[in-house]
């Protein structure tokens, strides 16, 4: 869970490299003059995708639920590993009472226990890289469709990933459209949540 903002922070930078592809592929070639726009008429902007992160609804609840997931599993697989723990100290307790039939069917019921829930692990490990993976989908998706058409309708032919790790080392502020960005996400995530019938969960939104 603690890589999570790395990697969404990676799909943000792939979403507006996408829409610059978008803009400028598949246009016909007529001649280098109308393959290149001149830099006068370039219109770019940027977002500060740490921003984004942080205010996204869409983000702030879906990473709370991944979380609250997280914890509870982990908390169920710490319970399974006391109890395998609480088991084995009960065999070294009484081994000295047991048959050598009796300690060894005791240690293969061990063994396997033990086997179970390294397995249950790996299972549970797999279950959360997928549901973050479906997610990180899913905000490409989102990010890459707003992008796209707040571009279109702005006039915009390409826009950049401003943040400490990102090779934009200054912006004015004038080409910061975070705000718009961060403002409409929301909004198309309200819509779609009313849409669905869908509750959100306060709690998850208001936490930074």
């Amino acid at each position: 869970m603690k890589n999570i903002s790395l990697i969404l922070n990676a799909v943000l930078f792939v979403a507006v490299a996408f829409l610059f592809y978008l803009h400028f592929a598949g246009k016909p070639t007529q001649s280098p003059s109308t393959e290149v726009a001149a830099p006068g008429d370039l219109k770019m902007a940027y977002i500060n995708s740490d921003s984004v992160l942080k205010y996204y609804d869409y983000f702030k609840i879906n990473r709370g639920k991944l979380e609250s997931k997280s914890k509870k599993l982990d908390q169920e697989l710490r319970g399974r590993a006391q109890s395998l723990q609480n088991d084995y100290e009960a065999y070294q307790r009484n081994v000295g009472n047991l048959t050598i039939g009796q300690a060894k069917a005791i240690e293969e019921d061990l063994n396997k226990k033990q086997q179970n829930l390294r397995l249950y692990q790996e299972s549970l490990s797999q279950e959360l890289s997928g549901d973050e993976g479906k997610m990180t989908v899913e905000l490409y998706g989102k990010i890459t469709g707003f992008l796209k058409k707040y571009s279109e309708e702005k006039g915009i032919q390409l826009v950049l990933k401003f943040d400490p790790t990102s090779d934009v080392l200054y912006g004015g502020n004038t080409l910061d459209i975070t705000q718009d960005v961060i403002v409409g996400l929301n909004e198309a995530y309200k819509a779609e949540q009313l849409e669905t019938g869908a509750k959100v969960d306060s709690t998850l939104v208001k936490k930074k």
